[in-house]
């Protein structure tokens, strides 16, 4: 297989995930005619690869995109990106996004082990000066006492100053949102709402409120600091649950702002796992936004592409074999 792209000459690079072909950082494969691409990433012209050389790594991009938890598609293209930054593009018919719990389980896990790590750093501070204090005597241990509520007392500023994100505002003002304005950020709905739903988040000098695909992003961004102590792998599971029962950001959200009253509607104030689930689909809905801005660029490209594949292949194939097969397809209705 060719290295460098035949239109411009530029490197391909290398990827670990497709086993019989490891060249290129995007591959664009159609299982159902065989034919497999590597798309280059300097002019995203496509090449095709020689046909003796696809079989086994278009059934490999097959079963690799299958296992995928992010998938977008249109009628006839599917784009999916695999954990080592390779990009498969799955010409045909577009399989179903999936969700596996792994996916979360990961992250969050993570995120609840350094949360506990760091609790047991300040245990073991309090009782390095506990004991400190018996061995200098009660003066000693009152003085450690106050250092290390004063301790507790700063790091407690030092997360409600934090910046969490800047967010736009109205006109040219920015919304610097610190951590004490996270438990203000809240779900708005009803009255003038209707059906639909807002996001409402204070910051220093005022407030703003975000509708849509906006929305999701900012309480991905709000939810993602709300959620820093991670959950058990119990409450992950509730919360892939939730998202897998509602199926998307807009859904999710929607179920949150329909809850009965009783502070449903503040982020901080809602149960774990619907808050993981709401930080799910909203990180799902801002890749998932990232990749079909990408998908009708590649449409074009594919449709300009499997004109030269077509004739590409057909070079190869005798004539009356050609006929053969396009009669054996009316046989079949296509």
């Amino acid at each position: 297989m060719y290295t460098t792209c035949l239109f411009c000459d530029a490197d391909f690079g290398e990827n670990d995930g497709i086993e019989h072909l490891p060249v290129g950082r995007r591959l664009a494969f159609d299982p159902a005619k065989g034919r497999l691409w590597v798309v280059c990433r300097h002019c995203e012209r496509w090449n095709l690869t020689p046909i003796e050389e696809r079989w086994e790594a278009v059934e490999e991009c097959e079963r690799r995109f299958r296992g995928t938890t992010l998938r977008v598609s249109t009628e006839n293209v599917g784009l999916a990106r695999l954990r080592d930054g390779l990009e498969l593009v799955r010409i045909g018919t577009p399989l179903r996004p999936e969700l596996a719990a792994w996916r979360y389980g990961d992250q969050f896990g993570r995120r609840r082990r350094r949360a506990m790590l760091a609790a047991g750093a300040t245990v073991a501070t309090a009782a390095a000066v506990a004991v400190g204090g018996v061995t200098a005597g009660l003066a000693a241990g009152g003085a450690g006492g106050a250092l290390l509520n004063a301790g507790g007392v700063l790091r407690a500023m030092y997360e409600r100053r934090r910046v969490v994100c800047r967010l736009p505002a109205v006109g040219s003002d920015v919304a610097v949102v610190r951590g004490r304005h996270l438990r203000e950020a809240r779900i708005l709905t009803g009255g003038p709402w209707g059906n639909r739903w807002g996001l409402f988040v204070s910051y220093g000098s005022g407030c703003v409120v975000f509708t849509g695909v906006e929305a999701v992003h900012v309480a991905g961004l709000l939810l993602a600091r709300i959620n820093g102590s991670g959950a058990p792998a119990a409450d992950i599971q509730l919360a892939v649950d939730i998202l897998e029962r509602h199926g998307d950001a807009a859904r999710c959200f929607q179920y949150a702002a329909n809850r009965p009253e009783h502070e449903r509607h503040r982020l901080a104030k809602l149960p774990v796992e619907i808050r993981l689930a709401l930080e799910m689909a909203a990180h799902e809905e801002t890749e998932r936004q990232a990749i079909e801005g990408e998908l009708s660029r590649v449409v074009r490209a594919w449709r300009s592409a499997e004109e030269i594949a077509a004739i590409a292949d057909e070079l190869l194939i005798p004539p009356s074999v050609l006929e053969r097969i396009r009669r054996y397809r009316g046989t079949l209705g296509g």
